[in-house]
């Protein structure tokens, strides 16, 4: 958590023997928690169809195992970090958004809150725009509860869509500093 705080989060690295490495990136990926989130008509029609139903914390070793299976032979999930994020979920540090279809689990991520940031770690989907809608879903929880911050740690294309940008690591501090301090 003092990691977290500092700016820092774990990944393994399965190159390297699934050593756990600390990540501390010059540039910060961070999804607006504003009107710059932005999504597709056609996502968001399939979000307020009622087709899927959202749940927050309900399946969180599933979550976290669904997305350390994306990649199996190349992910930066190991066993080690699945068991310490469910010690953090355990404890309330660690939340899983997920999309259901019929009651089954399509969809989500999980990340770790510390006061008003959050700190996006993965995501899976079984079904297409599935995880995307665990992310409107959670952009929308982050927005009723005034969270500052929604931090991806990387951009990629993946997030870009959804008006994700990149901050300095001196911007980044001051932020981190404000949304865990609430």
């Amino acid at each position: 958590m003092a990691a977290y705080m500092s700016g820092s989060f774990p990944m393994a690295h399965p190159e390297d023997n699934n050593e756990i490495y600390w990540h501390t990136p010059k540039r910060r990926g961070i999804i607006p928690l504003d009107d710059r989130f932005t999504v597709s008509k056609k996502l968001r029609r399939l979000y307020r169809s009622g087709k899927f139903t959202f749940t927050v914390n309900r399946n969180f070793e599933e979550v976290i195992r669904q997305c350390a299976s994306l990649r199996a032979d190349d992910t930066w999930i190991s066993e080690e970090i699945i068991e310490a994020y469910i010690g953090l979920h355990k404890t309330g540090f660690a939340h899983s958004f997920e999309t259901r279809l019929n009651d089954e689990l399509v969809g989500g991520l999980y990340g770790i809150c510390i006061g008003k940031a959050f700190f996006g770690e993965s995501m899976f989907h079984t079904q297409t725009d599935t995880s995307k809608l665990a992310l409107m879903y959670l952009v929308e929880f982050l927005r009723e509860k005034e969270f500052l911050l929604l931090d991806t740690q990387y951009l990629n294309p993946h997030i870009k869509q959804f008006g994700a940008y990149e901050i300095s690591h001196t911007t980044y501090k001051l932020l981190l500093k404000q949304a865990t301090q609430l």
